[in-house]
């Protein structure tokens, strides 16, 4: 029996990978009735990282989705704040060269550690739908109903569905069948980061002088830069040292077979990295870790021509794992849950319009995902190239080198592209579409 057939929609959507936009969007999917299986590859959910940046587009997404409040209740109340950010020379005395000035009030952010943000989430989604150690490895047609998709897991089970929604990370298997079988789109981005917790207080007593509880910080230099922020009301440092080659283009040359992508490092790599820069950074470096954790930063790229095949779709770092450098990567994700929830639950996605011309374009789930794929893959991929350009202006390879006083010149415009963009045009865009094509009815 197919059991979304009883439901008043009449589909089922299965989301792989509880992460932080499949979480959010199995959330978003259930508030508004649609019939939906989560499967997670862990025991539980939980995000290895350290500290998340939530942009003002993103915190809007969390209201939309009814699910700030929630997130606000696991932080502390000064966690909420505006995110202009602060640039200092990694050398010297830390000059400050360029603050990100915060032209709307609205401009809030959210810093917070990962497992925070997805402990925030999970009282919100109903266990019975939860499926743990499910690592997806094959996505096929179904054999006994050709018109449902088979998900196999590594466990040997399998389950049937209707539609399946890739939130499965950098690694997904579900871009594989988005790709047709075969996947290339990972890519080495000759960049690694040093990650760490630190608390503040252990900083100051040592003669940290940057203020971080104003603004985050980042300490710029050659081919290397550090970001610091506050979070846990201003009680823990989050830190992330970056050092990049820039002198091997991305996608020519990946780590060797059977790398680790996240290793334990000494404490002392990390500070021969970052030699002969400012006391500051002495400091924070100082105050690292004894093991800290070293990332080598895959990406998607070259980018997806689209993020849908058929009923499958992915998003997240599954349809554009980006570089860091904006603090935009879990926003563009949310972005995606968020969109693809609400074309989901729209009132013209429906049992009707899947069967009644399952074969054609205009009348199928195939187009409501289309264009999911037509509107986020533009934003996405603008925000992918934004983050890497970020990436370099911080390590003096960006327009002006390392003539950091033109720091500002590099940036303009940078952030409030990202920040200042409303989820709900994207729906808006994304319904009108859908009108325009027959999948919905018109309105009037």
């Amino acid at each position: 029996m197919n059991p979304s057939a009883s439901s008043p929609k009449g589909f089922q959507v299965s989301i792989v990978g509880g992460g932080v936009c499949g979480l959010a969007c199995a959330i978003a999917l259930e508030k508004a009735g649609v019939p939906v299986q989560l499967f997670e590859a862990a025991a539980a959910f939980g995000e290895i990282g350290a500290g998340i940046g939530i942009g003002p587009n993103a915190v809007r997404v969390l209201r939309y989705m009814g699910l700030l409040d929630a997130v606000l209740q696991k932080c502390n109340p000064g966690d909420l704040k505006p995110r202009g950010f602060v640039y200092r020379t990694g050398t010297g005395e830390h000059e400050a060269v360029y603050t990100v000035p915060v032209e709307d009030p609205n401009d809030f952010g959210i810093g917070i550690h990962r497992a925070t943000f997805l402990d925030a989430l999970v009282n919100f989604v109903n266990p019975d739908v939860c499926h743990f150690n499910k690592r997806c490895v094959s996505v096929t047609q179904s054999p006994d109903n050709p018109q449902r998709i088979l998900l196999q897991f590594l466990d040997g089970s399998t389950h049937e569905t209707d539609v399946v929604l890739g939130a499965d990370g950098i690694k997904s298997s579900i871009r594989k069948f988005v790709l047709g079988g075969t996947d290339e789109s990972i890519a080495f981005s000759h960049t690694v980061a040093y990650r760490g917790l630190i608390p503040y207080d252990q900083l100051q007593a040592a003669g940290f002088k940057t203020d971080l509880t104003v603004a985050p910080a980042c300490f710029m230099g050659p081919s290397k830069h550090i970001i610091s922020f506050t979070i846990k009301n201003n009680e823990i440092v989050n830190v992330v040292a970056f050092s990049a080659n820039y002198k091997t283009p991305i996608g020519t040359e990946n780590l060797p077979d059977g790398a680790a992508w996240v290793e334990q490092v000494s404490r002392d790599e990390v500070q021969k990295v970052y030699e002969g820069m400012g006391p500051d950074v002495k400091i924070l470096l100082d105050h690292m870790p004894e093991r800290p954790s070293k990332w080598s930063i895959h990406v998607v790229h070259p980018p997806l021509e689209s993020y849908v095949k058929g009923r499958v779709a992915v998003l997240g770092d599954a349809a554009h794992g980006m570089l860091p450098h904006l603090g935009a990567g879990a926003g563009q994700g949310l972005e995606d849950a968020y969109l693809l929830a609400r074309l989901l639950s729209h009132p013209g996605t429906n049992n009707d319009n899947i069967e009644a011309r399952r074969d054609t374009y205009l009348h199928t789930l195939r187009a409501v995902l289309q264009v999911y794929s037509q509107i986020r893959r533009p934003r996405a991929q603008m925000v992918w190239e934004r983050s890497y350009l970020m990436g370099r202006i911080y390590d003096g390879h960006g327009p002006h080198g390392m003539d950091w006083a033109k720091t500002g010149e590099d940036m303009d415009g940078m952030f409030p592209s990202v920040w200042h963009h409303d989820a709900n045009d994207d729906v808006e865009a994304a319904f009108a579409l859908l009108r325009e094509r027959g999948a919905f009815p018109r309105v009037g």
